[in-house]
């Protein structure tokens, strides 16, 4: 049975694990292949453990029969795509991850509303979020729960690489 709850210190290195896994195999063909196979999980569950988290941002994570199979992060919305100021009344989802073995299955779905029940509960009135324009499988999920590209572009370069991916900001009204 699915159990969306807050993250945990015993949950750091699993998320990295999902974190890692779900780069590897999502952006396969779009980031380039020196970066998806140098990652790590552990150096991905040290940075989690060693930054400070902002104010108000959450990790809730989903967990089946013991097994953390995806997780979300969440807070205020940031003033500049990377930055650390934030911009009152809208939040941000600054990651979502499921394990590819458990996609379609709900487990983003559930993840997504926690995500958008939680923003707007701290009364946020918008929700936004960056995606890489080639990964059609994720803006597809994203259309279908709501959310629509407001025009606002970037680009994201991959720890360790000169790549430029192109991103694309997607939004949703919380009220």
């Amino acid at each position: 049975m699915l159990v969306l709850r807050p993250l945990t210190d015993a949950d750091v290195d699993a998320v990295a694990a999902v974190h890692v896994r779900t780069w590897q195999v999502g952006y396969a063909g779009i980031m380039p292949d020196e970066v998806l196979n140098a990652l790590d999980p552990a150096v991905f569950a040290e940075s989690r453990r060693s930054r400070n988290a902002w104010p108000g941002a959450q990790t809730v994570v989903a967990e089946d029969d013991g097994t953390i199979v995806g997780f979300t992060s969440f807070g205020p919305h940031r003033r500049e795509h990377g930055g650390s100021e934030f911009v009152p009344g809208i939040g941000e989802i600054y990651a979502i991850y499921v394990t590819p073995e458990r996609w379609g299955t709900g487990v983003g779905r559930a993840l997504m509303t926690a995500a958008r029940d939680a923003l707007a509960a701290a009364g946020d009135a918008e929700m936004r979020l960056w995606v890489l324009t080639e990964n059609v499988r994720a803006r597809r999920f994203y259309e279908r729960a709501g959310m629509v590209a407001d025009g606002a572009i970037s680009t994201f370069t991959p720890q360790g690489s000169t790549a430029e991916l192109a991103e694309i900001r997607y939004a949703m009204r919380l009220d």
